[in-house]
């Protein structure tokens, strides 16, 4: 039985959640990036997964017993290449600042996240040989186009401003450094 509203919701818990840890950066200003980010991941996924699954699965253990071990595998690995994302996600901020960072680790992961899955199960051509195939494709093209803007935009900042301006405003502002882990944290 789907339920849209509960969808909308869940999206929008989500969005709040994936929103709220820029708050105490003001607080942590002073600290190391790995400080404050390993803290914060700790918090997101350990201690809150954690809780929730404690709180929404009844009998969590006997579930995660009788799960299977190929699963059970294949979920730590690709928790931890989640984690190495989230932590090369970090790194791209560092490089390039938030919204440049953003726009460009976010836009390819968003790309990726859509291609890998039909591409792993052997589906591209069949998902989009469809008119929502394509309109999804359409979005990838807008998606791709966005990133080109926004590394375009970068390159012409990066030009445009002294070394000084740029250790002013990014402390350790890389262009290069950073779009190369924006592109990985992104895949």
């Amino acid at each position: 039985m789907s339920n849209p509203f509960f969808g909308v919701t869940l999206h929008s818990v989500g969005g709040l959640a994936a929103g709220s840890f820029y708050v105490p950066f003001k607080k942590v200003k002073k600290w190391a990036w790995e400080s404050y980010w390993l803290i914060q991941g700790v918090a997101a996924w350990v201690i809150m997964p954690t809780l929730a699954a404690l709180i929404t699965a009844p009998h969590l253990g006997q579930v995660l017993a009788q799960s299977p071990a190929k699963s059970m595998l294949m979920s730590y690995l690709f928790g931890a290449l989640w984690g190495i994302g989230g932590l090369t996600f970090g790194l791209s901020m560092r490089y390039l600042g938030m919204s440049l960072g953003y726009a460009i680790a976010l836009g390819f992961c968003a790309t990726f996240g859509t291609l890998i899955p039909p591409l792993y199960q052997g589906q591209l051509g069949k998902t989009f040989g469809s008119v929502s195939g394509l309109t999804v494709l359409l979005g990838i093209l807008i998606c791709l186009a966005g990133i080109a803007t926004c590394a375009w935009a970068g390159i012409r900042k990066e030009r445009e401003l002294t070394d000084d301006q740029k250790k002013a405003a990014i402390k350790e502002f890389s262009l290069a450094k950073g779009f190369a882990v924006a592109v990985f944290s992104g895949s």
